[in-house]
């Protein structure tokens, strides 16, 4: 398992696509033709945040905030906010084997598909 010390350095290729295309909610409003200034998934990353924050056996509220906040300087820091908190989320998820990369990669693959079909 990764420690919080190796999670900057554990590699999360399907993340680093995000942050090469710039995928940020201000482009991706943009292209879609989406108004409202804050992403639709501001909510559930709340929601997942205080809930991991709440469980804590996985993954104890203070690793989990000095793992996001880390990363989200360290790795994710040309993100903007929210979208560096989100990544460094999913990516210490991912370094400690919480959840499965291929399985983030299929599920942003279809949300992809989904924001296409709907702006085809």
């Amino acid at each position: 398992m990764t420690t919080g010390h190796d999670l900057p350095s554990a590699r999360v290729r399907t993340l680093e696509r995000i942050v090469e295309h710039d995928q940020t909610w201000g482009r991706m409003a943009a292209r879609y033709g989406v108004t409202n200034p804050v992403p639709p998934w501001k909510s559930s990353l709340d929601a997942m945040c205080d809930a991991l924050d709440e469980e804590g056996a996985t993954l104890p509220v203070l690793t989990r905030r000095d793992d996001e906040d880390r990363l989200s300087r360290d790795v994710y820091g040309s993100l903007p906010h929210p979208e560096n908190q989100l990544v460094a989320l999913a990516h210490s998820l991912v370094t400690r084997h919480v959840i499965d990369e291929a399985e983030l990669a299929d599920r942003l693959a279809a949300v992809r598909a989904r924001l296409d079909a709907a702006g085809a």
